[in-house]
Parts: structure tokens; C-alpha cells; sequence
């Protein structure tokens, strides 16, 4: 089984597409798993160039096929100075931990939504380096979700803004979704792992 190193530490990350690519024979693996810690600045102004950096600093430091991913975050009626775009997590120079996030983007949604909701979207950039340090980028955004200002009990370590997001069609938390509701209305990222197969080499 090839093995692909994802330069993230997020294990809901990980999740996200772990068990697509084990069907297609590749293990994917966190920095966590690798004892790896990188140590890169961010400083693109994409998802993709974001996701090249840190896909370059994972396949120097380790020579294996490297996967990076970062996202931009748009909230509608937000003004320009305050749109998370790339620094989702990042406020005012700070990190936020998942129940800060949950705290401040509650209170953007109460200062521009209407009735307690704003429709966002979420933007993706992912960068992916095959073991000959070949290339190849891909992007996706999910626009079927509104961010709402009352927040469901239920946290997703590491995905706090899902605790805050439901889908349009069915009004229902991120966090409740059933795979009954995914058949209904289609969640799959089968197309990024696809593209993540095709890419690091055989």
C-alpha cells in the first residue's frame, strides 16, 4: 500500500479522506504519524498557494508523496476587513482554540445575518507532490450551507465551524448529519480522491 504524508495535524482532516484513498490502496498519514513537525510560513494569498507551501515543505523534509490543503472562508454582508477568507482560525493575530472560533463567528452572525443565519462558502485549494516531486493542484468550494448564530451541542475537534453551519436543504447541523441525510443530498469528496489517487504516482 502506497503511503501519502497529508502536512496537516488535524486527524478530522485526515479522516476526511482516509478511507476513499484506503480503497484505492494508499494510506494517508498525518505528521503526527511520521514524528514530523513542520514549520512553514503561510504566507500565500490562495487555498493553493498555501496548500504548494506546505506539500513542498512535507515532501523536502520526508521525499514521500505529499499532500497540502488549506481553504478560504467567504460569510455574506460581512465588510472586506473583517472576512475570515484565509485566516479562518486566526483573529486579530490570535489562534483561536474550536470554542473561540464557535464564540466569534456566533457573534459575525448575529452583527450581519439575517434572522440568525448568513450564507457562506467555503473555498479549497489542495496541492499534491507524487514521489518523482511532480506537481499538481486542485480546487472545490461548497456554497450549500449558512452559518447560523445558535451553535449545536456538538463539537467536531479540529471542524468547530460545523457546529455552526447547516446545510441549506435540509436545515440541519454539520454536526447532525446522518449518512441517510449525505444519500439525500450527495456530500462526497470522491472527486478529490480521485484526484489525490491519480496524482501520486503508482
Amino acid at each position: 500500500m502506497k503511503q501519502v504524508i497529508f502536512a496537516t495535524g488535524n486527524s478530522s482532516k485526515i479522516k476526511r479522506f482516509q478511507e476513499g484513498l484506503k480503497d484505492k490502496n494508499i494510506e494517508l498519514l498525518s505528521l503526527r504519524d511520521v514524528h514530523l513537525t513542520l514549520d512553514v510560513e503561510e504566507n500565500g494569498s490562495t487555498a493553493i498557494e498555501n496548500a504548494l507551501i506546505k506539500a513542498r515543505a512535507c515532501f523536502k523534509k520526508t521525499g514521500k508523496p505529499s499532500i497540502g490543503m488549506d481553504d478560504t472562508l467567504y460569510m455574506e454582508n460581512v465588510p472586506l476587513d473583517k472576512q475570515p477568507g484565509l485566516f479562518v482560525r486566526r483573529v486579530n493575530g490570535k489562534s483561536l482554540t474550536d470554542e473561540e472560533m464557535i464564540k466569534y463567528y456566533t457573534s459575525l452572525v448575529k452583527e450581519y445575518g439575517n434572522d440568525g443565519r448568513i450564507n457562506s462558502k467555503w473555498i479549497y485549494g489542495l496541492a499534491v507532490i507524487n514521489e518523482l516531486g511532480e506537481e499538481a493542484t486542485y480546487t472545490w468550494s461548497k456554497d450549500d450551507f449558512y452559518m447560523v448564530s445558535e451553535p449545536s451541542p456538538i463539537i467536531n475537534p479540529g471542524y468547530p465551524l460545523n457546529s455552526i453551519s447547516k446545510y441549506k436543504i435540509l436545515d440541519k447541523y454539520f454536526t447532525d448529519i446522518t449518512d441517510e441525510d449525505k444519500e439525500k443530498i450527495r456530500i462526497n469528496e470522491d472527486d478529490v480522491v480521485a484526484f489525490i489517487a491519480d496524482h501520486v504516482g503508482d
